[in-house]
């Protein structure tokens, strides 16, 4: 799975990066849910006056997506013998 990261300022001016962003084609069933948590969470993050300088996106949804959910889109395809 490929992430991008956002870097803004927030409304008091300072610089703060938001990491781990998952990349998602328009087909994929989370791609509208996904898009909707990430405008959420940097409506926060922008709006917050005692900002930390560095986010995760990830971390985020971990917290407020269900389990099953999110093992569904961060799942990682097992190697075959260490390769």
């Amino acid at each position: 799975m490929l992430f991008k990261s956002l870097e803004f300022k927030n409304v008091v001016g300072q610089k703060v990066k938001v990491v781990d962003i998952p990349v998602l084609e328009e087909e994929n069933s989370y791609y509208f849910m996904i898009q909707v948590r990430l405008q959420t969470f940097i409506t926060a993050i922008y709006q917050e006056r005692n900002a930390r300088k560095f986010y995760s996106f990830k971390e985020y949804l971990k917290r407020v997506m269900k389990w099953p959910d999110y093992e569904q889109l961060f799942k990682s395809a097992e190697l075959k013998n260490n390769a």
